[in-house]
């Protein structure tokens, strides 16, 4: 009788042992497993959850820019910044083409915050197209918008104003901008008035041109080392950028 009064506890003692072994492990192999889960864009995802980009957790697409243009603006500002060209990883600035000029198509985004910093008007060149840009020139004079890839200069005191020097990092697209003087500048001919009265803002020489009350405050942020793409669905720019190519060949 001793002998089962002994034993009997001994099994119920076994049996808590075995199943708080089991509970711990089980607990470890699904924080070990959600550690190893992909990251895009600073969400994790397994394969039972939709991945959320960042386009879509920034609700960009309410604010109108196109997941293309925002996807494109990513992949070439990932390559310009492992190649050292980037200096201020924070800040990703897009203006979308594909968007008339009556609408806000110049986005600055703080990618660390995940904000929209500024949606704001922005010119293109006025041998681009009246409302909507759609052709584009990297020669002098042809007073046409470049598309692509630049990365922001210093600022200087200029003919409009505080300007933004912007060097262009693709070959044959955007590389004359510092020649032809390409910077952005303020403008006293983008504004919503003027949109509203004749249909489109005005023009530039081939300047991103934006308002003038809101112009200090994007140029200075934006300055010295960040990102800007200016997109278009344009075939011709598709078939020949080196930096998305570069992208969609790598992955």
């Amino acid at each position: 009788m001793n002998v089962k009064k002994t034993i009997k506890p001994l099994i119920f003692i076994s049996a808590i042992c075995l199943f708080v072994f089991l509970i711990t492990t089980l607990t470890t192999s699904e924080k070990s497993t959600a550690a190893n889960q992909p990251v895009r864009n600073g969400v994790k995802t397994d394969s039972t959850q939709k991945e959320e980009s960042l386009y879509d957790i920034m609700r960009l697409d309410s604010a109108g820019l196109s997941r293309e243009a925002f996807e494109n603006a990513l992949l070439g500002f990932q390559h310009l910044e492992e190649t050292g060209r980037v200096k201020n990883p924070d800040i990703l600035s897009i203006v979308d083409f594909s968007l008339p000029s009556t609408k806000k198509r110049l986005f600055v985004i703080d990618l660390k915050n995940k904000l929209l910093l500024f949606n704001t008007l922005v010119s293109h060149g006025r041998n681009s197209g009246k409302d909507i840009a759609n052709t584009f020139s990297n020669k002098m004079n042809s007073f046409k918008s470049s598309l692509g890839f630049y990365i922001t200069g210093d600022t200087y005191n200029g003919e409009h104003g505080l300007s933004l020097r912007l060097e262009g990092e693709e070959a044959g697209i955007n590389d004359n901008a510092l020649n032809r003087g390409i910077v952005m500048h303020s403008a006293d001919y983008v504004n919503e008035s003027l949109a509203k009265v004749q249909g489109y803002i005005g023009r530039s020489l081939g300047c991103p041109a934006i308002p003038i009350d809101i112009h200090r405050k994007v140029i200075q942020r934006i300055q010295n080392g960040t990102c800007l793409f200016l997109y278009s669905p344009d075939k011709y720019y598709s078939a020949h950028t080196k930096i998305l190519r570069h992208n969609s060949t790598a992955s």
